[in-house]
């Protein structure tokens, strides 16, 4: 009777004991959804002139092909890097441009780790406002630096997306002359994270 109950005791510890990692698994999986908390911060990409999903102003718009925009680079700023970042780049993509391929409207990589944002106009290679160390290769304007939207005429808004990568490596060894989907390809081949947001822009 006695080794009975102790085994009746040994049980009912154990169904205690059950109940209550099931309670904390279920508090746990509640504060995760709860909007505005997370466990872990998200890599991101903002900018104070472009906001997500809105019109591109023409600032930050080509100056050529019809288009008579300031062609300025806009300010970014990221956050939240992964562990083991050594560096940064920067694309701008227009998926919507009648090529098959979309365009590439700016590339710039080898941004130092200490750096979490790109002044206005860093997109103007050999400018005060481009990181030192940093490259900016070729876009498919045909020249290196940032270029502007500036979609065909009468086109609904094309998106322009706006991608940060964080790099497990400190440098790429890759030219000014070197194509953007070169770049590309060893920028994804070496991200630890990217985050990206987009910008539209149309014109009649």
């Amino acid at each position: 009777m006695h080794g009975g109950t102790l085994r009746l005791g040994e049980l009912f510890q154990m169904k205690r004991e059950h109940v209550m990692k099931s309670l904390w698994s279920r508090v746990l999986v509640a504060i995760a959804l709860v909007p505005g908390i997370s466990t872990a911060a998200e890599f991101q990409l903002t900018s104070p002139t472009i906001k997500p999903a809105s019109t591109i102003s023409k600032t930050h718009v080509f100056d050529g092909f019809g288009c008579t925009g300031n062609n300025v680079s806009p300010e970014l700023r990221w956050a939240n890097a992964p562990k083991g970042t050594k560096s940064f780049a920067v694309t701008v993509y227009d998926p919507d441009a009648p090529t098959g391929s979309g365009w590439w409207h700016w590339v710039i990589f080898n941004i130092p780790e200490d750096i979490s944002a790109l002044a206005a106009d860093a997109g103007r290679p050999g400018g005060p406002s481009a990181p030192q160390g940093s490259v900016q290769s070729m876009t498919d304007f045909g020249e290196p630096g940032y270029g502007g939207p500036c979609p065909p005429a009468g086109h609904k808004p094309h998106r322009y997306i706006f991608t940060i990568y964080a790099l497990k490596v400190e440098h790429l060894s890759l030219k000014p002359a070197t194509p953007a989907a070169m770049v590309g390809f060893y920028l994804n081949q070496h991200a630890l994270a990217k985050a990206s947001f987009t910008g539209l822009y149309s014109r009649k």
